[in-house]
């Protein structure tokens, strides 16, 4: 290794062959060995031979649960034809060490913020920034030296889409998160398609690890649409057509569900990022 390369984990693991060669592999067995992952490569050790792969060889295929059950606990990687699913139980969540191995640093096509409110920004140009990531949010850091910042915890939504970035068809990974004046905004991210197979790969291992299984009742999911479009607190009674007691009740279980923050001691909430996922959700189903 050399001095410039940085080791960002060492754990004892598995991994196993999914597709091998475009084939699909009915049953592989999992072969222990040293998982190592730099900002450069993931190695595996195994029965005394090395097998490195650098990172910019491997994308993560769109539906990681088709090759693994549990996706905290191993991540598959595909190299040309072949996919390979890496495991580490006892350590870290390697999915996200891997994640912030690959985009950590990262100069990204960025277009921010491209909705605001709903409302597409139609002067809202694509540029090059810098991705930065910490434990607790990410940052654009733009070559002017501007910077935008959002907790991780504040990613309500996660979608890709394929659009028009600089006169070029590419995959665009889309983030609905709140500014710094509280509005829910979208910002676009691209780049090759290894940076967006990560990007996607990230948020949604994100969001997924904070969203419960809990099921909305017809009348939390349009309490929960009322306020991702805009509906006062305090007018919430009357346009659902529910007495303020009724209201204040639906308040509290989403409260104890994590989908909203509790503004002051009655009445009033504010949607947070697991709420307007699941109001982005519920909507969808309309």
């Amino acid at each position: 290794m050399s001095e410039e390369e940085r080791k960002l984990l060492d754990a004892a693991g598995d991994y196993r062959h999914a597709i091998r060669d475009g084939e699909r592999v009915s049953e592989s067995d999992w072969q222990s060995c040293r998982v190592v992952l730099t900002d450069k490569r993931l190695v595996l050790a195994a029965d005394g031979s090395n097998r490195s792969i650098p990172h910019g060889k491997v994308t993560i295929p769109d539906d990681p649960a088709e090759f693994v059950d549990d996706v905290a606990g191993s991540i598959p990687l595909r190299i040309g034809s072949n996919v390979i699913v890496v495991s580490t139980p006892d350590s870290e969540d390697v999915t996200l060490a891997y994640c912030r191995a690959n985009i950590a640093g990262a100069v990204l096509l960025v277009r921010h913020p491209a909705v605001v409110g709903g409302v597409v920004q139609d002067d809202a140009e694509w540029t090059k920034a810098r991705f930065l990531l910490d434990d607790e949010s990410f940052t654009l850091q733009y070559p002017d030296g501007r910077q935008v910042s959002c907790t991780l915890d504040d990613v309500g939504t996660v979608e890709v889409e394929s659009r028009t970035v600089m006169d070029t068809q590419r995959r665009v990974v889309e983030i609905e998160h709140t500014d710094a004046e509280g509005r829910s905004v979208e910002t676009y991210l691209s780049g090759t398609e290894r940076h967006t197979s990560v990007l996607r790969t990230l948020f949604e291992r994100i969001v997924d690890a904070r969203d419960g299984e809990y099921e909305l009742s017809e009348t939390e999911s349009q309490v929960l649409m009322a306020l991702y479009s805009g509906v006062s607190p305090f007018e919430m009674a009357d346009f659902v057509g529910l007495s303020v007691e009724e209201v204040e009740e639906i308040y509290q279980r989403l409260l104890e569900v994590g989908a909203v923050d509790e503004v002051r001691t009655r009445t009033e909430v504010s949607l947070n990022a697991q709420g307007r996922n699941m109001a982005s959700e519920a909507m969808n189903e309309q």
